[in-house]
């Protein structure tokens, strides 16, 4: 019998249904929040909304609006709101014990066999977990270290247009001048190489990895390149701030050899395309190539519980006690709910469901663009999608993407944005999203395109 409800079990049965948005319930929240929160906060300036609860792939807010997710808080949701299966062994292991530091615990142990059981490639079956701090930017700072110990090297190599979290060594590797300009000086030895983005790069696929290769091969072997004494490359298998980037067939392989070449560390966030997201457990996998070393979060915790985890070769494991800690890597509750929601991917065979869902999903984005030169790339894979958007010059429209969101949101849809630019229209639902939900945002997220695209919004 298969762990949990079916997928069709999860949703409210009335999504979307929206009346004016933002409601009146929302509106005052929103006002509190300006009146007492921090002015970092951000999300609500583009989806004004206050939630109250939510299931499978459907949220309500506080007025009784019922939008369809396609965000899942950011590819954090994979097997839905309040997944029963999940909240099953939360309520039960909350009920006896939360926080353990890193004292061992059933919990802990079988979230471990678990992730050895879906990691790529030779990983399986010989690697080390460490968890550390509750955030992806946490598990992103512990490869850094885990870089320079076992290699005495303190340069690193990230890519244009990366994103990779939002403490110092995280932010180091992130490609976002803006993000982090006002926080300089951060780690001061590295150096980002293009990533093979065909579109910004206007060349083809094959000589958009050839260029980004060659940068990197420079950067490393050339006695000019730049960077002394490198300690690892670091790299996300599928860009997601970036704009759902799906690098050319080549690239991850080339990246592998120059690894191994110059013996450092290859080092994959997996953070927002794992577990699931692009269709397979993690991106890496669509291209056969395994990595040194994976940071894991976002959906890590099961149905949005902070947890973060760096997987490592077993080699690498030359750290002595204390050498990377933190107070919160033994959230028992974290632990137990992603080893419930990587049940429940198997079990319901959710990869498979991504694959087929997110080929329906970009092929009504496709035909969409077909009508407008104004959608210049749809990509992704699995239910990890994007759609980027230019101007009438062809320049990056940062304005499209923002009134397809707006558009989709008024309708009960909620969609996101990426992209170097702002341009990209991020489509991240969570992996239970049936096809009859699918058709339907796509309904709506389709309209909205042909509308904005065609200089009017329809109301």
């Amino acid at each position: 019998m298969a762990a949990g409800p079916s997928i069709h079990e999860l949703h409210y049965d009335d999504a979307p249904s929206v009346d004016a948005v933002p409601g009146p319930e929302s509106r005052a929240l929103l006002e509190e929040q300006r009146r007492v929160d921090s002015s970092a906060v951000a999300y609500p300036e583009d989806l004004p909304i206050a939630f109250q609860e939510g299931k499978g792939a459907t949220v309500r807010d506080v007025d009784g609006n019922t939008f369809i997710d396609m965000f899942a808080g950011i590819g954090v949701l994979n097997v839905g709101h309040a997944n029963p299966y999940v909240l099953e062994a939360v309520h039960a292991q909350a009920d006896k014990l939360v926080h353990t530091v890193d004292f061992p615990s059933e919990a802990r142990l079988e979230l471990i066999e678990a992730l050895d059981g879906i990691a790529p490639g030779d990983l399986r079956g010989n690697n080390r977990v460490v968890f550390g701090g509750p955030t992806g930017s946490d598990a992103v700072e512990a490869s850094i270290k885990l870089a320079k110990y076992n290699t005495g090297g303190t340069g690193l190599i990230a890519f244009r247009g990366a994103y990779h979290g939002a403490t110092s060594g995280a932010m180091s590797l992130t490609g976002n001048r803006g993000f982090k300009g006002r926080y300089a000086p951060l780690l001061s030895d590295v150096v980002h190489a293009p990533y093979p983005n065909p579109i910004e790069m206007d060349k083809g696929p094959r000589e958009a990895v050839d260029h980004a290769l060659e940068e990197v091969q420079a950067i490393l072997e050339d006695p000019y390149g730049g960077l002394a004494n490198p300690a690892g490359i670091f790299v996300e298998p599928i860009q997601g701030e970036g704009g759902v980037v799906v690098p050319p067939e080549g690239f991850l392989r080339g990246l592998r050899d120059l690894a191994d070449d110059n013996d450092v560390p290859l080092v994959f966030d997996e953070i927002q395309s794992g577990l699931g997201r692009s269709g397979r457990w993690w991106a890496c996998e669509w291209y056969d190539v395994t990595p040194d070393v994976m940071t894991s979060a976002k959906a890590l915790g099961g149905i949005g519980f902070p947890l973060s985890a760096t997987i490592y070769r077993e080699d690498l494991d030359t750290w002595g006690a204390g050498d990377h800690a933190g107070t919160y890597r033994g959230h028992v509750v974290a632990m137990r709910a992603g080893t419930r929601a990587i049940e429940y991917v198997r079990e319901h065979d959710l990869l498979a469901h991504a694959r087929e869902v997110g080929s329906y999903v970009r092929t009504r984005l496709e035909e969409a663009a077909e009508g407008t030169p104004r959608v210049v790339d749809v990509r992704g894979r699995g239910l990890f999608v994007g759609a980027e958007f230019v101007d009438a010059d062809g320049a990056p429209d940062d304005g499209a993407a923002d009134a397809v969101q707006d558009y989709c949101f008024e309708r009960g849809v909620l969609v996101w944005k990426a992209g170097r630019h702002g341009n990209v229209l991020r489509l991240l639902p969570p992996l239970v999203l049936t096809q009859e939900l699918a058709e339907a945002a796509m309904d709506v997220v389709v309209d909205a395109v042909e509308s904005v695209t065609a200089g009017r919004r329809r109301r």
